[in-house]
C-alpha cells in the first residue's frame, strides 16, 4: 500500500505519513501531481482512465510516494501509467492549488512522444491520444472528460498565454 508524506498549510513536509485511502488529519495535506504534456503541432498527450477509476479522459498523474518530490513523483507517474522516461526533460512546475487535504501541483512538458512508444498501464489506463485543444473542450462539454482535469486545463491554458511559472519544489 502507498504511503504518503504529510505536509502543513505552508507545504512544509511534517515528517508525518498515512497511507493511500487514509483519511487525512485537519490541518495537514498530501501531494497529488498532474503533466500536461503537448508536442510540437500544439496537440496534448490525453489518457482514458479504465472503468474501476472513471473511464474519462484526462492527463497523467497521481501522487508521490513518501521521500518523493513533486517533481520525482510526477516523473515516476509518467513511467508507470505511459512508460516512457522523461527524468532528462525540461518538466516546468507552472501551478500549485491548495485544496480541503491536498496541494495539487500541475505541471507542463513541450515534447513530441510517438504514441507507439507508450507502454499504458493496463490497471489505469485504457487509451492514449494526442488531441488539440478544440477536442478536448468537446470531451469536456460532452463530460467525457474528468471533471478535476478540465479545471486543470484551463490552467494549463492560462499558462500558454503568458501566466506565470512557480517557482520548483
Amino acid at each position: 500500500m502507498e504511503k504518503r508524506d504529510l505536509y502543513d498549510k505552508n507545504k512544509n513536509l511534517t515528517g508525518e505519513t498515512i497511507y493511500k485511502g487514509e483519511i487525512v488529519p485537519k490541518g495537514r495535506y498530501y501531494i497529488t501531481v498532474v503533466v500536461w504534456i503537448q508536442n510540437d503541432e500544439d496537440n496534448f498527450l490525453i489518457q482514458k482512465r479504465v472503468l474501476k477509476k472513471d473511464g474519462k479522459w484526462s492527463t497523467t498523474g497521481g501522487h508521490p510516494v513518501s521521500g518523493e518530490t513533486s517533481k520525482q513523483g510526477i516523473i515516476a507517474e509518467i513511467k508507470e501509467e505511459l512508460g516512457l522516461d522523461l527524468t532528462n526533460k525540461e518538466i516546468i512546475l507552472f501551478k500549485t492549488l491548495k485544496t480541503e487535504d491536498d496541494f495539487v501541483d500541475l505541471y507542463y512538458l513541450k515534447a513530441n512522444i510517438d504514441i507507439n512508444d507508450i507502454a499504458m498501464q493496463k490497471e489505469e489506463v485504457e487509451d492514449v491520444k494526442w488531441a488539440s485543444i478544440e477536442e478536448i473542450k468537446k470531451l469536456i462539454n460532452s463530460g467525457e472528460f474528468s471533471d478535476s482535469h478540465t479545471e486543470f486545463f484551463k490552467y494549463c491554458l492560462e499558462f500558454l498565454n503568458g501566466g506565470k511559472r512557480c517557482e520548483e519544489t
